[in-house]
């Protein structure tokens, strides 16, 4: 996302420079050796920048992506106060449950940086509602998550299109602890219940656990499941071109742009109804969104589409125009500036 955001800044007239390249992360909220460091590094950051933007004058804006309590903006704030430009952020968060530590002092910076934007964009309306209640004062303007639909363009691959194996199940997903770990267990929960139907399931993707995940599909009949690894964009968009569903049940997901790729290349998409899946997913027209932790549900989806050919490809071209009508990268570009014009325009005016 934050590449696709330099992207669309390009477009609309702000051409994107890496500021810094000082990593600001704190993983462990007690660990105030680290903080210390950080806080000298930031400083020595923030006179470098000075020190440029004195000599060559200041950029027009400063742009900050996802800033939140492991990981807060210790350079921009302080600069645009200096320099008197505007400060943006996108995809901020916070979350008072994570005070405790140095991350109570870097949940106070990153509200500070939240009241001082010019705008924040929130990709979801749960982000959106979560600074909402962290701030009254804070400007916000809301951004759909968006891709650059070029590489999954279906009009591209009518051929591939037109041999689409309609039991070709494909996901695509990082083989890792939490969250994506239990999604992968709870597909192969669910597809365990659909061994009477045909279908065959592309996994896209690799990790620290890629065996343990492999040992959650062993009870399924070792042709049924194919293990792809880790491919590179085109690859992926040539693999989604060749299937017929995306299954994925995006436990805890903020929103994945996974889905809007598997949507753009014409996929329906099998998700569960949670966190920021709803706000990429149009649920009964480009997809089908089942109850958390549902195994039942969620493999009732799956075969419905499954049997009934006719509403699976009606699925997909929904899935097509969803995505170009609300998620594309063009349409995100007039979106985006237009929100800037508005909020620096006003910010200019006071």
């Amino acid at each position: 996302m934050a590449r696709l955001l330099v992207k669309c800044l390009g477009q609309i007239g702000y051409p994107v420079e890496v500021a810094s390249q000082l990593r600001a992360f704190l993983p462990d909220p007690y660990d105030e050796t680290h903080i210390l460091t950080l806080m000298t590094q930031s400083r020595l950051e923030r006179q470098r920048l000075t020190a440029l933007w004195e000599r060559h004058g200041p950029p027009a804006l400063w742009f900050c992506y996802h800033p939140y309590f492991k990981s807060p903006d210790l350079i921009g704030p302080q600069l645009c106060k200096s320099f008197g430009i505007p400060y943006i952020t996108a995809e901020a968060a916070h979350s008072p449950r994570r005070n405790q530590g140095v991350w109570r002092a870097m949940q106070e910076h990153v509200l500070n940086s939240i009241n001082q934007a010019a705008v924040n964009l929130c990709f979801t309306g749960r982000d959106e509602t979560g600074l909402r209640q962290a701030s009254q004062s804070a400007k916000l303007a809301k951004l759909p998550p968006f891709i650059d639909t070029g590489l999954f363009d279906t009009h591209k691959r009518s051929e591939q299109h037109k041999d689409r194996e309609s039991t070709q199940l494909v996901t695509v997903a990082m083989m890792r602890a939490g969250d994506k770990f239990h999604s992968y267990e709870r597909l192969a929960a669910a597809l365990s219940q659909l061994v009477h139907l045909p279908w065959t399931l592309s996994v896209i993707g690799d990790g620290a656990l890629r065996d343990d995940v492999q040992a959650l599909f062993d009870r399924l009949p070792s042709h049924r499941v194919i293990w792809h690894g880790l491919r590179q964009p085109d690859e992926i968009a040539t693999l989604l071109a060749s299937s017929s569903m995306y299954v994925w049940p995006g436990c805890g997901e903020a929103y994945g742009l996974a889905y809007l790729e598997a949507q753009a290349a014409g996929l329906p998409v099998i998700a569960y109804h949670t966190a920021g899946v709803p706000e990429v997913v149009d649920n009964g027209y480009s997809g089908i969104l089942t109850p958390v932790a549902d195994d039942a549900a969620y493999a009732a989806a799956i075969a419905s589409l499954l049997i009934n050919t006719e509403r699976r490809s009606e699925m997909a071209l929904n899935a097509v125009a969803h995505v170009k009508n609300k998620h594309s990268a063009d349409k995100a570009a007039i979106s985006l500036g237009v929100i800037l014009a508005n909020h620096l325009g006003a910010l200019n005016e006071q």
